[in-house]
């Protein structure tokens, strides 16, 4: 094989891994801008998962097959994050989650009045493609719930409340008159196209095929699968025949790392003692006392420091944007070209970032939930906004995109330890910018710290020690600012998607200890500037590829 023909492989193979993510992805396609498979949705029955299976384990062996002699660095960085990547997909895959996800809070179920408004239809053939997407969509439910019969068979069933939510849901959106449905709230029809027939077409399918589907999943998971259900007692992974297994496929998967679960455990219980320290030496100057568990019951407890209205929420976090964008070019030595906004919601998760589209016709945006406003504390927003706008995930994702010197794939791949990882390291950058406007906005960001730090111990905790929801509740409530109400949110959350919480503080503590190592490797020669770019400008990375490719940067 000549130097040119492992070039080429390597070129090829990326665009092969791109162009089949897009194709089995049709929702994430279409929400970056490509409308090839508007008319599709996502694919989830047990023929597929083999299908996937199938085509990964392939891509495993065309980039071993590659010799790495002859490739640079950005070629090299390809055809490993693609060998990893697959490998990672298809044991994902493997696992059979589909069998046992029943999810109130990311299931379609939740999830698609989110996203069908954030879908852009450009054209006419982007429209009529549209209705068909919801066809799929009502495909999509009915195979669900045959998965959910494979698992009732396997006896690998969800969660009690994840069932029960997820019913509740279900039965909400069938009572909801269908003109009043949630997926006819999509983008204008486009130029060109009869608005009001375009939406009767969108209502015929809904009323004669997405409904009844999901009357279907309704009734699937009421009558077949409830009888079924782990306790709230027994809601981890490791209560499931092949739990433990499954974990350790799932932790590997979101913090890019090796870590067992008993070291992921042992890192949060470190970081909890840390914080401590933090809080004690901030607390007089904020609530007037050094007692931690004090300062926790003050800021969960008093109106003086949590808000009461969404648009002063909003107001903030788009102050604090404007902040932060006024000092980057000290920090960052490339801005991206994308815009990002602030909008309200009162759908999803409390705060959260969609990505430019690929086409330009959106910029970034990142959403507050203010359906209960006295849920935020004032002390929260400027950590949030940094993390969630800029310099956080808007910054690394629009850079990503952006970038012309790598793969397609390699833009909009989205590993949470990386992604998730930078934006908790810049809520501590934001303190080193000197962002957080007085000591309430600082200890903000101790209390998105507490957080996390304590979703290493109760995401482990209940899905390998064999915790319950409530062990979980209490150790949460115990060691964060957050109220009882929240935590609770959150460890339904950890129970249905395990494994993910786990890579904020694992990607964060992993690219602090590569700074710090840079740091010393290069003492007065270390470049703020350029540790950034070093971390930023290849794209999403795992995090061992990450920490080779600093360390060929900055040496």
């Amino acid at each position: 094989m000549t130097d040119n023909d492992a070039v080429a492989l390597v070129a090829q193979l990326a665009e092969d891994y791109q162009q089949h993510k897009l194709q089995a992805n049709p929702t994430w396609a279409q929400m970056i801008g490509d409308y090839r498979y508007v008319d599709r949705f996502e694919d989830v029955t047990r023929e597929a998962e083999d299908a996937e299976i199938a085509v990964y384990r392939a891509f495993v062996e065309q980039a071993k097959a590659i010799p790495s002699e002859t490739l640079d660095e950005q070629q090299l960085i390809t055809r490993d994050m693609i060998a990893r990547d697959a490998a990672d997909q298809a044991a994902m895959l493997e696992s059979r989650t589909q069998e046992f996800e029943a999810d109130p809070i990311f299931g379609e179920q939740a999830g698609l009045k989110v996203v069908v408004p954030k879908l852009a239809v450009p054209d006419a053939q982007a429209a009529e493609g549209f209705v068909g997407k919801y066809t799929g969509i009502a495909a999509y439910f009915r195979d669900i719930a045959q998965r959910h019969r494979e698992g009732v068979e396997t006896k690998r069933t969800p969660a009690e409340f994840a069932v029960r939510g997820t019913i509740e849901q279900l039965d909400t959106w069938l009572a909801t008159p269908v003109e009043e449905d949630p997926l006819l709230h999509t983008q204008p029809a486009p130029e060109g196209v009869d608005a009001a027939a375009w939406r009767d077409s969108l209502v015929h399918v809904i009323e004669k095929e997405v409904r009844p589907a999901v009357e279907v999943y309704r009734d699937t998971l009421r009558d077949e699968v409830l009888p079924h259900v782990r306790p709230d007692e027994e809601c981890g992974l490791t209560f499931l025949p092949d739990g433990d297994e499954v974990y350790a496929r799932l932790l590997r998967y979101y913090t890019t790392t090796d870590l067992s679960a008993q070291e992921i455990h042992d890192v949060g219980l470190a970081q909890i003692a840390s914080l401590a320290k933090e809080y004690a030496e901030l607390g007089p100057e904020v609530v007037g006392t050094s007692d931690v568990a004090e300062i926790f019951t003050a800021l969960r407890e008093d109106p003086k420091l949590h808000h009461t209205s969404g648009q002063d929420i909003v107001d903030e976090s788009i102050a604090a944007l404007a902040k932060a964008k006024a000092v980057m070019p000290e920090w960052f030595e490339v801005l991206p070209k994308a815009d990002c906004e602030v909008e309200e919601t009162v759908d999803g998760a409390k705060a959260y970032y969609f990505p430019p589209a690929g086409d330009g016709s959106r910029g970034g945006t990142f959403f507050m939930n203010v359906t209960h406003p006295e849920s935020w504390g004032r002390f929260e927003i400027e950590a949030v906004s940094y993390h969630e706008g800029i310099p956080g995930h808007h910054l690394q994702l629009a850079i990503a995109s952006e970038l012309e010197s790598v793969p397609e794939y390699r833009k909009r791949a989205f590993l949470a330890a990386y992604g998730e990882g930078w934006g908790l390291y810049t809520e501590r950058l934001a303190d080193e910018m000197g962002l957080y406007s007085t000591p309430m906005d600082r200890i903000g960001m101790l209390s998105a710290d507490s957080m996390r730090a304590c979703r290493l111990v109760v995401d482990t905790g209940i899905h390998a020690l064999g915790w319950s929801r409530e062990k979980a509740v209490d150790y949460m409530v115990a060691n964060s600012p957050l109220t009882e109400t929240a935590v609770r949110a959150e460890i339904d959350r950890y129970a249905v998607t395990p494994g993910q919480a786990c890579s904020y503080m694992i990607g964060r503590l992993e690219i602090q200890r590569m700074r710090r190592e840079a740091e010393e490797r290069l003492g007065d020669r270390f470049d703020i500037k350029k540790f950034h770019s070093a971390v930023l400008d290849s794209g999403p990375l795992p995090l061992a590829i990450l920490d080779a490719v600093v360390k060929r940067r900055l040496s």
